[in-house]
């Protein structure tokens, strides 16, 4: 699990691409002596598995889905990207619950400024879009950021200073693609929602209490909860 707080701005010292996967070493500002083998690190919003560890950099590898999800195919070497490792238990949520799974690819189509702030328009695919809601969360490279407008399947980010200093984001130009992760909150109501649409095995029984509109005990139990 991870929050959206970039932690560091690392950059790619080599990639090799082999027959089934490929690799990406990655400098990094961490205390590389405290990472581990094995552990979770997102790397522009993709979680990914560190596989090997030097002394300013780590190794991972990224397999031919997470290619075909994200645009860390599209990397180059001497780009930079978003680094942060996993959320440990007590630690503060400043940002929002994100899993590392990237839901697909969007488009940044619209940048000005607006006093402090530069305002981001980005357009999402249709299966991302039919989450976001103003003033929800969206993971943008995976950066957490509160959405501040949608329009149909575009929607408005503000980035303030901190933002800008912290992550690329602000170097970013119309027509820069972007991993995207929507908020999984409005995934799994979705999810619950559907089955409790869905015609109950019982429906059919005249008698039965189970409501095929309406989450009950019983329809949470029909549905292995």
């Amino acid at each position: 699990m991870f929050t959206g707080l970039v932690a560091d701005v690392g950059a790619i010292n080599a990639i090799t691409q082999g027959a089934q996967n490929c690799t990406i070493v990655l400098r990094t500002a961490f205390d590389t002596a405290d990472l581990e083998l094995g552990e979770s690190i997102a790397v522009d919003g993709a979680c990914l598995t560190v596989t090997k560890i030097g002394s300013d950099h780590f190794f991972v590898e990224v397999s031919p889905e997470t290619l075909s999800r994200t645009t860390l195919g599209e990397r180059r070497t001497g780009d930079r990207v978003h680094l942060e490792r996993a959320l440990r238990v007590g630690d503060r949520l400043g940002g929002h619950m994100m899993q590392g799974h990237v839901d697909g690819v969007g488009e940044l189509v619209g940048r000005r400024r607006d006093k402090n702030a530069w305002l981001l328009d980005f357009e999402a695919p249709e299966s991302i879009a039919r989450y976001l809601i103003e003033k929800g969360s969206i993971a943008i490279d995976g950066v957490s950021l509160t959405v501040n407008s949608v329009t149909n399947t575009r929607f408005g980010v503000a980035i303030i200073p901190h933002t800008t200093d912290k992550t690329n984001l602000g170097e970013y130009r119309v027509g820069r693609r972007v991993n995207l992760e929507a908020d999984m909150i409005g995934k799994y109501v979705e999810k619950l929602t559907a089955a409790a649409r869905a015609p109950s095995p019982n429906s059919a029984d005249p008698t039965s209490k189970t409501s095929p509109t309406r989450l009950s005990h019983a329809r949470l139990k029909d549905m292995g909860f």
